[in-house]
């Protein structure tokens, strides 16, 4: 047996893989009780505002450096404005509108902007296979999409206008991919990722407080236990304990395997929304999941393949020198 398998197999990589995709599959459904009679925006401003000195105090307990240069900040505050107000804002209120599990189905697809944006931006080469495991993952989701447009509008749902929905949706996977690319740039690389993510939130949290109060006036109290439970389920174990066990995951057994996790993260959502949404499978929507794991499967093996022969010819040239 090799050393990556064995490191594939040990409990200290099979406990936190199957966790972290449990987890953020589960948080999907959750969002649906946090716009239940509660403005989304809100929901959003209370999570990040619970998650927030949270995350800051893991940073401090990994001893990580968290006084930023003005650039750092800088980008923090792009990173917070993208990812912890705009991704966030515009999925809590696509789930209005969309299953929460077709939500996290769509956002299976992040690698599709991920590896545009990495073009754009950082001048990444997207292989091949990337491409093709990537269109037949769209193909799938987007049976998926079709099946719910087609479907009765109320079912699972809370609001009626799935179009929206998709639309806010897609805005989302935009938000969080040009917050994921643009962190990766030379700037954020010289900050500790928990520390960079720290001050992201603040600056993401301010302005979902701002953004809240403007659109929907006053913050509101709910009574129901539930909600203020799922608010610290989300902001907690969500959040704050999901992103340290990922980011160890990244250094034990790289960034390619660990993506495999989103895999298990639909799966999760999926399930949810059947048992607790009322979600009706068909053949479309079952072909359409096939298609969408496969096709995700394609695109990761291709990505992976691709950082094995970077690391390969590295070596290589390592030699040679």
């Amino acid at each position: 047996m090799s050393t990556q398998q064995a490191s594939m197999l040990s409990w200290r990589v099979i406990v936190p893989f199957l966790l972290t995709g449990t987890i953020w599959g589960s948080t999907w459904y959750v969002i649906t009780g946090q716009i239940d009679g509660v403005p989304a925006a809100w929901s959003v401003a209370y999570r990040f505002a619970i998650a927030t000195p949270a995350l800051f105090l893991v940073a401090m307990l990994m001893k990580r450096r968290l006084r930023l240069t003005r650039p750092e900040h800088l980008l923090a505050a792009l990173v917070g404005l993208f990812q912890f107000a705009g991704n966030f804002l515009f999925v809590y209120h696509a789930e209005l509108y969309v299953t929460s599990g077709i939500v996290a189905m769509m956002f299976a697809l992040l690698m599709v902007p991920n590896a545009i944006f990495g073009r754009i931006f950082l001048g990444e080469r997207v292989q091949g296979g990337f491409v093709i495991g990537s269109m037949v993952a769209i193909v799938g989701v987007s049976f998926l999409l079709w099946h719910e447009w087609q479907a009765n509008p109320d079912a699972g749902v809370i609001g009626g206008n799935v179009g929206l929905g998709i639309f806010l949706a897609l805005l989302g996977i935009l938000a969080a991919s040009f917050a994921n690319v643009v962190q990766a740039n030379p700037t954020g690389r010289a900050v500790p990722m928990v520390s960079l993510l720290a001050w992201a939130m603040v600056y993401g949290t301010l302005f979902d407080i701002v953004f809240a109060f403007v659109t929907t006036g006053p913050p509101p109290l709910p009574s129901r236990p539930e909600y203020w439970m799922g608010i610290v389920y989300l902001a907690l174990i969500g959040t704050v304990i999901t992103f340290p066990l990922h980011y160890n995951l990244v250094r034990e057994i790289g960034a390619g395997r660990t993506a495999y996790n989103s895999i298990v993260t639909i799966s999760v959502a999926m399930l949810l929304s059947t048992l607790l949404e009322g979600y009706q499978w068909t053949v479309t929507t079952a072909l359409g999941m096939v298609l969408a794991v496969v096709g995700m499967v394609l695109a990761l093996r291709a990505r992976r393949q691709k950082s094995v022969q970077v690391q390969q010819s590295g070596s290589l040239r390592h030699d040679a020198d």
